[in-house]
């Protein structure tokens, strides 16, 4: 029987789930309720969480990026990786918008919608590379975890992924937001039609994503076959 459909059932609530807590919580920094550090815990723990919950079931993905590195890589079917991917752009759609709907239009506008957004004077370039180099940093924990078989680290995937979002947000969030995520970065886009520089949310993240997964399978997965999501 196919999995995927519940693949991406699971993919779609994680993501929904991401977003919602990861833009509500940019919304209230920018309104001056929680500080960096609390933007960066509350995105790390709902992946971390949600993760757990998922990648029994779709691998833990919850980025677009991270079902790209792992197509690309070979671990993941090409019409299996598509769907995950959709399922993660409409979960995020849908929180994006749901945020929009309950939170008061003047906090929510405040905010920009939780959009990802360049620091001021922060060159797209400069941003494109950030934001590559944070994801590399993403899916190669990605890989050691929930790729990679051989250590005993897989019961800990979610916590492992998740620190890593919130150590990237801690260092690097107000140069580009540190989405590490194209659908991260969709969501509250589409849901405010602030479309400014998306290159460097689609460009980095799925750049940097390809380059560990590369990286990973072509130094330490090669010659062995991982358990794959």
């Amino acid at each position: 029987m196919d999995s995927t459909p519940k693949a991406a059932v699971a993919e779609f609530v994680a993501t929904f789930a991401l977003v919602f807590v990861g833009a509500g919580a940019v919304i209230l920094g920018a309104n001056g309720q929680l500080d960096l550090t609390g933007v960066a815990l509350a995105q790390g723990l709902v992946l971390a969480i949600m993760v757990s919950i998922t990648a029994h079931i779709s691998g833990g993905m919850v980025n677009p990026a991270v079902a790209i590195s792992l197509w690309v890589t070979g671990k993941v079917p090409s019409g299996r990786a598509g769907a995950l991917i959709a399922a993660e752009v409409a979960g995020a759609a849908g929180a994006a918008f749901l945020l929009r709907f309950l939170l008061p239009s003047e906090l929510f506008d405040a905010g920009a919608g939780g959009v990802p957004a360049l620091a001021d004077g922060f060159a797209w370039g400069r941003g494109i590379l950030l934001e590559a180099v944070m994801t590399f940093f993403l899916v190669f924990a990605v890989f050691g975890t929930l790729v990679d078989d051989r250590g005993p680290y897989s019961k800990t995937a979610g916590l492992t992924v998740g620190l890593v979002i919130a150590f990237d947000i801690m260092a690097f969030g107000p140069y580009t937001g540190a989405a590490m995520n194209p659908a991260r970065w969709f969501g509250p886009a589409l849901a405010t039609a602030e479309w400014a520089n998306w290159y460097v949310w689609i460009v980095g993240p799925i750049a940097g994503g390809i380059i560990a997964g590369v990286l990973y399978w072509a130094v330490f997965l090669k010659d062995k076959e991982p358990a794959t999501p």
